[in-house]
């Protein structure tokens, strides 16, 4: 990106700062996630392909909500820079 494009919110979110900032958080909080709500089922032996479709989404939706911080920090940070630029 240069300094007075706009970033890219795919470019962005799958760019290795992204990604190497998103996916440990996304693991965590979809591991705990998945524990709490899948746990039981899990552990019994009883999981289903909707269970496992749960925790898959354990999983996705920590990834979106960090990768939407870090796009908006980024879109902000582009934003300052561009209205420094301008005066």
């Amino acid at each position: 990106m240069s300094a007075g494009e706009a970033p890219r919110l795919l470019a962005t979110v799958f760019s290795a700062a992204s990604v190497s900032r998103c996916v440990p958080i996304a693991l965590l909080v979809g591991t705990l996630l998945s524990l709490v709500n899948q746990g039981a089922v899990i552990a019994s032996g009883d999981a289903t392909a909707a269970t496992w479709l749960r925790v898959l989404f354990n999983y996705l939706v920590p990834f979106c909500v960090s990768s939407a911080g870090f796009f908006g920090c980024r879109r902000a940070a582009w934003r300052t820079a561009q209205s420094s630029g301008a005066r």
